[in-house]
Parts: C-alpha cells; structure tokens; sequence
C-alpha cells in the first residue's frame, strides 16, 4: 500500500476524534515565568528591532547555560547566533559549511530535514546504520568504516529523532577521537538533551579535550521549555562560521522574534525546576506505553531519550506505512511510520509521548484492536 505522511494528516485532518502522535511539538505549556517574561517585554515597549546575531543579553544567556550545563566555554559575542528555531539552525550552518561533493556521516534513522540542507548545498550524505539490538547507538566502527578524503562533516543527534536512543559518553569519546584523527567538523544536534532517563548521562561533544574548535553545537528551547511556536534556536560554533551564518541569516529573516529572545532569557536563566517536572512527566508517560506495546507483540530499542518511542511492527505482518494507515482509519490514532525518517525503514512506526496519560491509555486500546486480530 502506498502511503505518505502528507496523506496520513489529511485523514486526521478529516476526523473529529483522532489522536495525534505524529508532531514532535510538546503538548504541555510553556511555563509561567517565561510567558510573564514575554508579557513585560511587550508592556515596556522591549519589542523593536535586534542584532542579528540576537540580542546580547540572550547570547550571554546562552553562553551561561552552555557552560553550566554543558560544560562549553564561548564567547558570546562572537561564537553564539540566535536563530529562528532549530530548523533555521540547521540550514543555517549545512548551508555555511558544506560545499559541493562534501561528504556528510549521518546516523540512520535520521530526522530529514537535514537530507534537504545537504542536497540544496550539494553535499553527499553517507548514512550510518544503527540498529535496535543496539538500542540505536551509533557505532563508532561504523562511522569510521565510511570515512573517505571527501568527508568533511559528522552529524551527532543525541537523544535522537525518531529512534529516542542515545550515544552513551564512552562513544561520544571515542568519536570525538575520530573526528580529531581524521580532522572532521562535528555538528552536535542537542536539542532533547534535557530529556535522557533511567539514569543515563548526556555528554556534549564539544566540552571534550581538542574538540571546541571543531564543533558546532546546536540547540534550541522548542523542546526543554515547551516554547515550539517562539522560535528560539541557536548556534555555538568557531567566529567564522557564525560570521557566515549570520551573513545568510540576514538575507533570510534579519533575526529571530525580539519579545521570544527577552522570553528565552528568562528560560534560560529562571529556574530550571520546570525541566525536571516536565521529564517526569515524559517518562511516566514513556513507563506507560512500553509494557502496553509489548503485550501487543511489539518491539523497540530502549528509549533512553527524547519524546518519541521507535516500535518495530514487523510482527503484525504489515508494513508500517500500511499499519500507520489502518490504525488512523480504523481506530482514529495518527502514527508516523518510519518511512518518514529513512527510506529502509518499512517495519517501524514512531510513536510520540506527547499526550497526557489518560489520552495514551486510549490509545493504547484502539491500537488493540487493529494489531490483535492481525497476531490471530
């Protein structure tokens, strides 16, 4: 059956009663503070035009936050750019860094919207594999097996979108010493790394010894502080670089939104006791759906971190595409199959944790009824 993900959200969008774990986009609110932040911001008339770069207090901000929580040290006039969301950032810089017939080592799954940056710059893509009996860890092996004199770039996505897996910080480190054996520049894509549970630990990339002139760490507070729609990414990476972002940026939008930077500030530096309540809420949620898919027969690698669970359906006989269509038109639940991350990946579907409890608890029965009788 051929099935898309543009078709699956036009039936969604045709029925009254349909659960949505298809966008990333967290369901709960952006805390107080931060919205109050915005609010004076607005009432003191903080709204006109920003640097491009972004306003200095949020670069501070972030070179604040970069230091205390990842242990990166940066300049924050010269080696911080504020974008308009993550998804700008990573135009931003595949754009600034990639020139034609330059190879790019990306973990496969992967979320796409980086396949289109490098093929708009000309770039190659050179996947790596990971697997789910693995839990979806790159393969430090695996990466240097595919390293050739054209590539150039090594993209890191941890936690990881769509597979939730993570690289542990003993592969971070032997990868940060293949990228210094074989002078690559490392994309650190960080944007979940406040969401990793069961006790595993982030490590950034960038903080390890000879690697902070080779990385580019991006981030954003879409996912950490529930802020999607304010449009707050950002760059860590060396001046050059953020000075031709910045130049491609200008031609793009001028800046991100000033009332969302003031907002990003208070984020940033306010109390940070909204993060871990809302992990908790994450993982209690995450607690919830793992035995209930596995009562259906269903698999996955253990999902260390992010908002997302990767379920192999590979038992039920149909291909994801096919089973993503029949439980939206038989039992009113939207799931992303995993065609939509990785043309291979036929036999797996990727399942949000982005509703309250009660909301996953129903959906957990109307999968049931599709998948039991295909067990039967």
């Amino acid at each position: 059956m051929s099935v898309n993900i543009f078709d699956l959200f036009e039936l969604a969008g045709r029925k009254q009663n349909a659960i949505s774990l298809g966008l990333g986009d967290p369901d709960l609110p952006t805390p107080t503070h931060i919205v109050a932040a915005a609010r004076q911001a607005i009432d003191e008339g903080r709204t006109g035009q920003a640097p491009a770069t972004g306003l200095p207090e949020l670069r501070e901000a972030i070179a604040r936050k970069l230091a205390r929580d990842n242990g990166i040290n940066v300049d924050p006039e010269h080696e911080v750019l504020v974008t308009t969301g993550g998804q700008e950032a990573l135009f931003l810089l595949v754009q600034s860094l990639i020139e034609p017939g330059d190879e790019v080592l990306l973990p496969d799954p992967r979320y796409t919207s980086y396949d289109n940056a490098i093929e708009l710059a000309g770039g190659k893509m050179v996947l790596v594999p990971t697997d789910e009996a693995h839990n979806f860890e790159l393969d430090p092996d695996e990466v240097r097996r595919r390293i050739t004199d054209r590539t150039k770039l090594l993209l890191l996505i941890s936690p990881n979108n769509p597979t939730a897996g993570i690289n542990t910080p003993e592969v971070v480190r032997r990868l940060a010493e293949i990228a210094i054996e074989h002078d690559l520049i490392v994309i650190a894509d960080e944007l979940y790394e406040k969401f990793v549970y069961d006790g595993y630990q982030h490590l950034s990339i960038g903080s390890l010894p000879g690697m902070r002139e080779r990385t580019i760490t991006l981030n954003g507070l879409s996912k950490t502080y529930a802020m999607t729609g304010w449009r707050i990414g950002y760059l860590a990476a060396p001046p050059d670089l953020i000075r031709t972002a910045t130049a491609l940026k200008q031609m793009v939008n001028v800046q991100a939104p000033t009332v969302s930077q003031w907002a990003a500030v208070a984020a940033l530096d306010g109390p940070q006791d909204c993060v871990a309540e809302m992990r908790s809420i994450y993982d209690e949620r995450r607690r919830l759906l793992m035995p209930a898919l596995r009562g259906m027969g269903l698999t996955f690698g253990e999902p260390r971190g992010g908002l997302y669970i990767w379920v192999n359906v590979s038992s039920t006989g149909l291909d994801a595409a096919t089973l993503s269509y029949r439980i939206l038109d038989e039992a009113d639940v939207l799931i992303l199959p995993g065609t939509g991350f990785g043309d291979g990946w036929h036999d797996y579907m990727r399942m949000t944790i982005l509703q309250p409890k009660d909301v996953l608890a129903e959906v957990v029965e109307r999968m049931r009824t599709v998948i039991a009788p295909l067990a039967s």
